[in-house]
């Protein structure tokens, strides 16, 4: 099985006049491969998700697979609802679509028992036995955690489950996770702890940040993985103030604002209810920006 670790980003979404922009989201998957990305992560959290329609959930993938074709970064898709049956078709469609891997969070306003979060995924990784499926535990959006009795229970009994993208901001549930069960794929969901959580044995990330700045996030992770943690510390410690700016208001809205002061996007939209930063957190963000050169943009 193909499994996806190292680095890997978590695509925002471009828009262009309120529509999917398919041409400024295949340059923007380009930049990630020219700059040393592992993985793109398309349709998430930070690709706004939860606005966007099957269609362009599909399209988006599409694009991303093409993208990345004959490169060696690879393509770990969003495939995740709170309706068990709408996370298999999410699943299948990008299984259709060609990716690598699929993440799926955990069902958000639900607020199911552990044995319903065993069973959601337990039947999104059968629908898909060849797909490898890494879960997406946080806690602060879906208002659920997956337990680590949880966790190991599905990498135990369902051979394509392979690992978790941990958002919780907990150092030690990755401790946990990875002394009971050393060869999972924990990938680091928060920024500002990449260099903790690679240093406790992750197998990678899955940044925001690196939407921005994907030569220093691939460095990080390509240092820290090869056993330079010194070097990947200082790179972390870089980094701290715009992994912290780029979480002012809530994601994606900071990332896509930096973005567009770079020169990244031609356009800052959004997807109601998401809107624009407010003046005050945008000044911040352009005050943190002038500290790093931002490639390619």
């Amino acid at each position: 099985m193909n499994l996806v670790t190292g680095s890997t980003t978590a695509l925002i979404t471009p828009f262009k006049n309120g529509k999917l922009d398919e041409q400024k989201y295949a340059e923007l998957i380009q930049r990630q491969i020219n700059n040393g990305i592992d993985a793109i992560c398309p349709v998430g959290t930070t690709g706004e998700s939860a606005t966007l329609s099957y269609d362009e959930d599909r399209i988006c993938m599409e694009i991303a697979v093409a993208v990345c074709k004959g490169t060696s970064t690879k393509v770990l898709a969003g495939a995740g609802s709170n309706s068990t049956a709408e996370a298999i078709e999410a699943a299948k469609t990008a299984q259709k679509c060609g990716v690598d891997a699929i993440f799926s969070v955990a069902p958000y306003y639900n607020k199911p028992s552990q044995e319903g979060l065993y069973q959601h995924y337990k039947a999104i990784a059968e629908s898909v036995p060849e797909l490898p499926v890494m879960l997406y535990n946080v806690p602060g959006r879906t208002m659920v955690d997956i337990s680590a009795d949880t966790v190991i229970r599905l990498f135990d009994d369902l051979p394509n489950i392979y690992g978790i993208k941990e958002a919780t901001g907990s150092i030690e549930r990755t401790i946990e996770l990875l002394s009971r069960r050393p060869e999972l794929k924990v990938l680091c969901g928060d920024d500002a702890i990449d260099y903790a959580i690679l240093a406790c044995g992750g197998a990678g990330i899955t940044s925001v940040t690196s939407n921005l700045l994907p030569d220093l996030k691939s460095q990080l992770v390509a240092k820290a993985l090869s056993g330079d943690m010194s070097g990947a510390k200082v790179l972390n410690d870089q980094l701290f103030p715009i992994n912290k700016a780029l979480f002012l208001e809530s994601n994606p809205v900071m990332i896509k604002a930096a973005m567009y002061i770079a020169g990244l996007l031609d356009t800052l939209e959004y997807r109601l209810p998401l809107v624009a930063p407010s003046t005050e957190n945008m000044k911040k963000l352009e005050s943190v920006l002038k500290n790093y050169t931002v490639v390619g943009a």
